[in-house]
């Protein structure tokens, strides 16, 4: 078999047919292409399957509920040596189907694209915000941090070498997957090609799958747990930053400096609130790096593969010297007879230099318990 089309199909009766009929009159079009169609029904109840069958489609039943789910049960069944997949709902140019196969098998590549962009998109036929927002900033941020070359990072319409999908380990269930087999293609360095296609009105009593701000927001989050090195960096860079310059004012006071008065305790404290922010940042990627989709620097591997000895001696310790410091203000406040202080400049430096790597610390014990989670 050289091809199988794949449709992931839920409850599609008013187009699955006109859909699987597009697709034949394109493939049939090269006599000697032998081809297969699959629906890969994730639980319709009105009649989508048996008129799908009835064209002659191979239904291929998926329990697991998603767009994802489907196309992953579909492609798994395949029995192609390309699999080319898109959504059943009337609005892909199916005609282009062949074009897409004979361009993706000539070059030889991995993935084949029908790009949304470089085609005509009719009227109606994607919203506004899907048009100049939504898709042009996911596929933006795709190619910067993964390298690519892509106009259309959310088209449902592709081809793709199966054995090259395999190694790729694809696991998403929901509309995420769009993002997931670019990202994990591009990250082994799979070869693509993309070809003008379009995109057409669904019709107008069709109850959309896709859930503009919900769908949208799984992709930016799919796309940025495959970058925890971004967040890693940037965390470090806010930390160190900030400590530095907080220690340059805790050492000089408030100065002036070409007419601005800093370093004085705004300043402080906006600087406490960065180097915490960093914190936050920073941690978010050392547990990102338990999924083990990118390779840590050294320091933060030191501190995710730290022993649980000295993790309970970095915690007491850092709780030691915070006591510490509420014992100091406490004799403080006993020396003027409880009434009133102003040691916040103190203060505030003593807080940051606590606080950071308390924050880490914590941060730290999640990071182990999670990493007990996912030995277990």
């Amino acid at each position: 078999m050289d091809l199988t089309f794949v449709f992931p199909c839920l409850n599609e009766c008013r187009t699955i047919a006109l859909c699987i009929n597009a697709v034949n009159d394109s493939l049939r079009a090269d006599p000697a292409l032998k081809y297969e169609i699959v629906v890969a029904d994730n639980g319709s109840t009105d009649g989508s399957r048996e008129i799908a069958a009835g064209l002659g489609a191979r239904v291929v039943p998926v329990a697991q509920r998603g767009y994802g789910a489907a196309l992953r049960g579909g492609i798994e069944a395949a029995e192609g040596k390309y699999v080319m997949f898109a959504d059943a709902d009337g609005t892909y140019c199916y005609e282009h189907a062949l074009d897409l196969y004979k361009t993706t098998s000539i070059a030889d590549v991995d993935m084949g694209i029908a790009s949304r962009m470089k085609g005509k998109i009719e009227d109606g036929a994607m919203p506004t915000l899907h048009r100049i927002l939504g898709t042009p900033v996911l596929t933006t941020l795709i190619n910067l941090l993964f390298k690519g070359r892509l106009s259309d990072c959310n088209s449902g319409f592709r081809c793709l070498k199966k054995t090259s999908y395999l190694k790729w380990d694809i696991r998403a269930s929901g509309m995420e997957f769009a993002s997931e087999l670019l990202i994990k293609a591009l990250k082994h360095r799979a070869s693509t090609v993309e070809i003008p296609s379009g995109l057409r009105p669904a019709p107008v009593d069709r109850v959309p799958h896709l859930r503009t701000w919900r769908d949208g927001m799984r992709h930016l989050l799919f796309i940025l747990s495959e970058r925890p090195r971004l967040f890693e960096l940037k965390g470090l860079t806010l930390i160190l930053l900030a400590s530095i310059l907080q220690a340059v004012a805790g050492f000089t006071g408030p100065i002036n400096l070409g007419g601005f008065n800093i370093f004085n305790i705004h300043s402080q404290v906006l600087l406490m609130l960065a180097a915490l922010l960093g914190t936050q940042i920073y941690m978010l990627s050392a547990a990102m790096f338990l999924q083990k989709t990118e390779k840590p620097r050294a320091i933060t591997r030191r501190l995710i593969e730290m022993d649980e000895g000295g993790l309970f001696f970095l915690l007491s310790s850092l709780m030691t010297a915070i006591g510490a410091v509420i014992l100091w203000l406490f004799a403080k406040w006993t020396l003027a007879g409880f009434g009133g202080l102003n040691e916040i400049g103190p203060l505030v430096i003593w807080l940051h230099f606590l606080a950071v790597p308390a924050m880490i610390a914590f941060g730290l014990l999640g990071v182990h318990i999670l990493r007990k989670g996912f030995q277990g």
